[in-house]
């Protein structure tokens, strides 16, 4: 009886043990972005956001409700953890359905000022063609901008030339070719490189019907991971250079893609304020797209950000078709009568600063 009884006392202990080994591990993780460093190590602690909060709320439960907080040390615990739950929730709540919208939807219907678009990833190395092009033409969009497509992948996808005839191609083996193809007319259609000699991005002006004109810039940076790129200086200088000129445009503005960053990072929050666009997500959820194979690692990693002069007319996270990433589908309607009412997030003198610095640094 008394083996039993110090068997079950430190197996108890060992489990307390753990769980205030790991309740540090997941304090530790969620500090670490607020170190401004271009590391990746620095970087890819921003992304499991959500992962981190379901976590940090089951051991703050499992602490509460399992064991006795007794001690001053248990106690400190408890409080770092519940401190760690109100500093993520607070995080991730603007991407909840409890948040303000920041683009409004629409209750007015003008067919001929709305663009729908279709942005997706298709993972070079898949080969379900047929399910991708189902997948495209079941949302039927105005404009399809596709990422790491190679010259088989461009080959593949010919027969969407009859829909779209309107486009721009990049193909590429490296993972980061692209595709732009449009229903709608397409006017000085480029390829840039802009920070590096292999990564290009899409610029194009697209009429809509109604005659009134959109800038779209089409982006996929290369991520913080060792084996891409160890920093996230050159992503960052990317994404804040096409802020600087999307802010700069006396026309509507959308700028899509896999941005190999979150929604909720410090990056993609300055790049909304230096370019003044408006994220749809926001009020709306999460809609993460990367990794479709694997649920409790999917973060929001794809995107399309717009000018407030848009509204929303439908937006939906689509099959992953054999790609790591799903694709995401959105519809807005170019509403120039709305830019009053919708405010656009700004940059102050600091945010300037350190955009200014990010893109000096990169070069």
């Amino acid at each position: 009886m008394l083996f039993v009884c110090l068997t079950i006392n430190l197996i108890l202990e060992t489990s307390k043990s753990l769980l205030i080994g790991g309740s540090y591990v997941v304090i530790i993780i969620s500090l670490i972005p607020l170190i401004r460093q271009d590391y990746w190590i620095f970087r890819v602690c921003e992304y499991p956001r959500l992962q981190k909060l379901f976590i940090n709320v089951v051991l703050l439960l499992l602490l509460l409700l399992t064991f006795e907080v007794v001690s001053l040390h248990d106690k400190v615990v408890a409080v770092m953890l519940a401190l760690n739950t109100l500093h993520l929730t607070y995080q991730v709540f603007p991407f909840t359905i409890l948040s303000k919208k920041q683009l409004l939807g629409t209750s007015e219907s003008y067919p001929d000022r709305q663009i729908g678009l279709f942005i997706g990833n298709v993972y070079q190395h898949n080969k379900k063609t047929k399910e991708y092009l189902n997948c495209i033409k079941s949302r039927n969009p105005d404009v399809v901008m596709l990422v790491e497509t190679d010259k088989w992948w461009a080959a593949q996808l010919e027969s969407l030339h009859k829909i779209y005839p309107y486009h721009l191609f990049v193909p590429l083996e490296n993972t980061y070719g692209m595709m732009l193809l449009s229903r709608f007319k397409l006017h000085n259609g480029t390829v840039k490189y802009l920070v590096e000699k292999d990564i290009p991005s899409v610029h194009a002006t697209i009429e809509l019907p109604s005659g009134d004109k959109v800038n779209f810039y089409g982006l996929h940076p290369t991520p913080p991971v060792p084996t891409e790129n160890p920093r996230t200086t050159e992503r960052d200088q990317e994404i804040l250079l096409v802020g600087k000129e999307a802010k700069k445009s006396k026309l509507p503005v959308i700028v899509a893609g896999d941005l190999n960053d979150v929604a909720w990072s410090y990056t993609t929050e300055l790049f909304s304020k230096i370019s003044g666009l408006l994220d749809p997500r926001k009020g709306r959820g999460f809609f993460n797209t990367f990794h479709a194979k694997y649920l409790f690692l999917r973060f929001p990693l794809d995107h399309i950000f717009c000018s407030n002069n848009f509204t929303l007319i439908d937006i939906k996270r689509l099959p992953s078709c054999g790609s790591d990433h799903f694709p995401i589908y959105i519809k807005l309607q170019f509403s120039p009568e709305k830019a009053a009412v919708q405010e656009e997030p700004t940059a102050d003198q600091q945010d300037k600063k350190i955009a200014e610095k990010k893109i000096r640094k990169a070069t």
